[in-house]
């Protein structure tokens, strides 16, 4: 068995495509779905499973889409994917410490893509870089590092671009999600 995370793309976000979490965990239950936990309103869950990603990926939209009547994109990842990612951040201490002395909020995040972005797509990203906003391709995931609000960025507001689906997640999120994922195999 397998420990998930699925991040739901776009629930719960300016009053558009609202399910709450007890509803979506309710949903992955009666897929079958064992284990299921959620974390806050934007759409993370977590769960086991024996089915491999891909399939299971599909399987997440049609029945979120049924059971919600909307669809959602859904990335997955598992749980030594995320520690993966949580323990690779690609950005400096120097460029860290820099971007939290500015920011207002969070500053670093983590795109994360349904599938690894094409070089031409990802480089389509670049007019949007600036000494504020700055990103890193590593794989189906981007890191991304913010001197000012994310809310007015140039680039997250391009990563619709990306020739992949993609969902946004903070850096707290992502290294709660790893507690929690760590919880389950435990």
């Amino acid at each position: 068995m397998a420990i998930y995370i699925a991040l739901l793309r776009g629930i719960n976000v300016g009053g558009k495509n609202l399910i709450k979490m007890a509803e979506l965990k309710r949903t992955f239950e009666a897929m079958g779905l064992s284990r299921v936990r959620t974390y806050i309103q934007s759409g993370n869950v977590l769960f086991e499973s024996e089915e491999e990603e891909e399939p299971l990926r599909v399987r997440i939209e049609h029945e979120v889409e049924a059971a919600h009547g909307f669809f959602v994109n859904v990335v997955l990842r598992n749980a030594e994917e995320l520690r993966r990612i949580a323990a690779s951040c690609p950005f400096s201490e120097e460029e860290l410490s820099r971007a939290g002395a500015s920011a207002e909020g969070e500053s670093l995040y983590v795109a994360f893509l349904l599938r690894e972005a094409s070089q031409e797509s990802v480089e389509c990203l670049a007019p949007y870089k600036s000494e504020d906003e700055q990103y890193r391709a590593s794989g189906r995931e981007i890191f991304l590092l913010f001197g000012k609000s994310v809310r007015n960025s140039r680039l997250a507001a391009n990563l619709q671009r990306l020739d992949v689906p993609v969902t946004v997640r903070n850096w707290k999120t992502l290294n709660k999600l790893v507690a929690l994922a760590s919880e389950l195999e435990g």
